[in-house]
């Protein structure tokens, strides 16, 4: 699985694949990583890269000319690419699109920076255009980190165990159930008995009740899906 981000500052990302799982993953070559700076196809002195609003507004927009020579440049090399933008206005990612997109051989990040993209950008090249959630960021550097790092845990080897991904959060709408370690009593609060008698049974099913409860709790929105599957399984 191969990732390309193009970003205006690559060294806010690249940092972040020098340590643990990921670093661990792009060793083995599970995941590859790649940058392209827009900057880089800048003709003028200063490089720059953005401009004023036609019809004004506050801030500045990254304009179209360098910004889709760098695409060009990403579709030349990898002409199958599928290419994300990240903006607040897009649809929020999930964990369905995690497992559907660690399917594609190469993903490109387009991340945005200043006031975001002229729109001809993202109707030229967007294949989709997703958000993290309801909240700005100055830049679509970490929304593009969130992406890599939820996509690239799908893939096979990279967590080096498969079985961890069994059980997680928001498969079969539920959040995961509460988890625990030893000591078994802390701050006076007790680790549920039947997790220590060795029932595999009797713990999946306490844990299919915790996880319920939890999702009940914290995500009623999740919970009704969940309750709706299980009315349409009947």
């Amino acid at each position: 699985m191969e990732f390309t981000f193009v970003t205006l500052f690559p060294q806010l990302i690249q940092s972040y694949f020098g340590d643990s799982i990921l670093h661990r993953a792009l060793k083995s070559q599970k995941i590859k990583v790649e940058f392209c700076n827009p900057r880089d196809f800048s003709q003028n002195r200063y490089f720059k890269v953005d401009d004023y609003q036609v019809g004004g507004g506050a801030g500045l927009l990254l304009e179209p000319l360098h910004l889709s020579l760098a695409l060009d440049f990403v579709l030349k090399k990898h002409p199958q690419t599928h290419i994300i933008f990240l903006t607040p206005c897009g649809k929020t990612f999930n964990y369905k699109d995690s497992k559907r997109l660690a399917q594609k051989s190469h993903i490109t990040f387009v991340c945005g920076r200043y006031e975001g993209f002229d729109e001809r950008l993202i109707e030229t090249y967007a294949n989709e255009v997703l958000s993290i959630g309801d909240f700005i960021l100055t830049g679509g550097e970490l929304a593009a980190l969130c992406l890599c790092d939820s996509i690239s845990r799908q893939i096979h080897g990279v967590l080096g165990n498969d079985e961890s991904l069994l059980g997680e959060s928001y498969e079969d709408s539920l959040l995961e159930a509460p988890n625990f370690t030893k000591p078994y009593v802390f701050k006076g609060l007790s680790i549920p008995s039947e997790y220590s008698k060795g029932n595999h049974t009797k713990i999946k099913n306490l844990k299919l009740k915790a996880s319920e409860a939890k999702t009940k709790f914290h995500r009623i929105d999740l919970y009704r899906q969940y309750q709706q599957r299980l009315k349409n399984e009947k």
